[in-house]
């Protein structure tokens, strides 16, 4: 599309009736969207639980079945370019004696499994996933196959993070309805790192908006920069390093301001 019909579309669009119609019209390619190579988002909202009522209560929501507990299987065999950085800090990490992860929305321990073929796990490395049932279902069966060492766990409990010596996210903040920095409060003991990965970060606003996997519906939460900053500096921890992905994006037809052309990674240490 040229830049020139590209300009006239955006015109169109804020024409009350030309908006209605194309509204109309995305909501149907949305709703009947389902090819897994693709991530659709729709609407912008106040919170999860808006977002969520705006879903059709006979979609598939979330992560919590079988088609979605199925995906990814081929990222535990390859790594991307924005797993790099990642990867760099948990070789210091281990080097310097850490050896017990806690990965927030592992799915089946896709980073687990991925990882290992480029690092030396510390003997004693303890991996803990906590992820929806469905997921971790699928992630013990895979396991029985895949992990011979059995170093590889699953939890549903959030409490499990406590102490831990770091704690792993990467591609899952945005599909809580709670924030990072919630869960880290109701912890007994705060986790020495955070490694954080494709984090959805607005420069300015936290809002949710729908994402279609293909597979479900999920409400899908972006965060202001300087809210997630400072929810974590609260807590003590100093952030160490900083990376973006500009192969993440989040488009959000007829909300340009609230769309996204990059996401970003984080590694957050306590203060000594």
């Amino acid at each position: 599309m040229s830049r020139t019909v590209q300009a006239f579309a955006v015109l169109a669009s804020s024409w009350p009736g030309i908006r209605g119609v194309m509204r109309a019209s995305y909501e149907r390619r949305f709703l009947a969207h389902d090819s897994t190579m693709e991530n659709l988002y729709r609407g912008v909202y106040d919170s999860f639980a808006e977002a969520q009522a705006s879903i059709p209560p006979a979609r598939v929501q979330g992560y919590d079945n079988a088609a979605s507990a199925a995906f990814y299987r081929e990222r535990t065999r390859r790594v991307f370019l924005n797993d790099y950085p990642m990867m760099w800090w948990l070789s210091r990490m281990f080097e310097a004696g850490s050896a017990s992860v806690f990965d927030l929305g592992g799915h089946i321990g896709i980073a687990y499994y991925a990882y290992q073929r480029y690092l030396r796990y510390p003997d004693r490395i303890r991996w803990q996933v906590m992820d929806v049932p469905a997921v971790m279902q699928a992630g013990a069966e895979w396991a029985q196959k895949n992990d011979n060492l059995r170093r590889l766990s699953f939890t549903s409990r959030r409490d499990d993070a406590s102490g831990t010596d770091i704690l792993f996210a990467a591609g899952s903040l945005q599909y809580l309805d709670y924030t990072l920095a919630d869960m880290l409060r109701g912890l007994e003991r705060l986790p020495g790192h955070l490694l954080l990965n494709s984090v959805p970060i607005h420069m300015n606003t936290s809002y949710f908006t729908v994402q279609n996997t293909g597979a479900s519906y999920c409400p899908y939460r972006v965060t202001a920069e300087r809210e997630f900053l400072d929810s974590l500096k609260a807590l003590g921890y100093v952030m160490r390093d900083r990376w973006e992905n500009t192969d993440r994006r989040c488009d959000i037809p007829f909300y340009p301001s609230h769309s996204l052309d990059r996401y970003f990674g984080f590694y957050f240490s306590r203060e000594q």
